[in-house]
């Protein structure tokens, strides 16, 4: 049994209802605009698992866990709130045996021992929990000189979260992309070695291409890393990739 808040109760309620359904999660068609996030999550990965105990936070059906498992960590544990999604993530990896362990557990406030993981990741799942608490958990159960990866969505575009606004059933009560204020949060747990902002031009424009590997978005992509370098279009960035440290 977890202990949870009311908070935890309507995240688990959401997704719970979100994988029990037969159409499965919805796919934002401006998913595309953020593509080169992934390419760098993932880039990051593949040179910091490779014989470590990793912990995927927030964990979902394990999609992550698919790519990981190939740079080789030495176990991948998979943590998420939502019962249903851990029950499907353990079928989907039964194969993989003692290399990969799935457990319903509630981030905020884990069961694991202190000091257990060498590196903990996760996509868009901060947003949805209570951020201080979860980087106090994170730096307890890191060992020493451990690292965070984080994708998560930023709440200071006003036409981004005007979106949010007119499409509820898309996403939970309770989630608040994260604001600037939040990577403060972080910095007292955490040396933050990087934060990368995405999803500018590449977001204005998405119409004009079909996948990131186009011209187009190359383009884009360039332009809005030089962009990024002022802090003004920070703010309308759509997502940040944080790595960090621990203290």
């Amino acid at each position: 049994m977890i202990n949870l808040t009311e908070k935890n109760v309507r995240e688990k309620e959401f997704h719970d209802k979100l994988q029990s359904s037969s159409s499965g999660r919805f796919e934002n068609i401006f998913y595309k605009a953020i593509i080169n996030a992934w390419e760098d999550f993932y880039n990051y990965l593949s040179f910091n698992v490779k014989n470590t105990d990793v912990l995927d936070y927030g964990c979902g059906v394990g999609p992550v866990i698919e790519k990981v498992l190939k740079f080789n960590p030495n176990k991948i544990t998979g943590i998420d709130i939502s019962k249903v999604s851990i029950e499907k993530a353990k079928v989907k990896f039964v194969k993989f045996g003692s290399n990969v362990e799935f457990l319903v557990d509630n981030c905020e406030k884990t069961k694991f021992e202190d000091n257990k993981f060498d590196l903990v990741y996760g996509q868009g799942i901060l947003h949805h929990l209570e951020i201080s608490s979860c980087i106090f958990e994170i730096s307890r159960i890191l060992k020493p000189g451990g690292k965070l990866l984080f994708i998560e969505p930023l709440g200071t575009n006003p036409l981004i979260n005007l979106y949010r606004r007119l499409t509820p059933r898309a996403r939970s009560k309770d989630e608040h992309p994260l604001i600037f204020k939040d990577f403060d949060i972080i910095k007292k747990k955490f040396k933050i070695t990087d934060l990368k902002f995405y999803g500018f031009l590449t977001l204005i424009f998405f119409p004009l291409y079909k996948s990131g590997s186009s011209r187009i978005f190359k383009v884009l992509t360039k332009l809005d890393q030089l962009l990024f370098k002022f802090k003004l279009f920070k703010y309308f960035a759509w997502s940040v990739l944080i790595t960090a440290t621990k203290n």
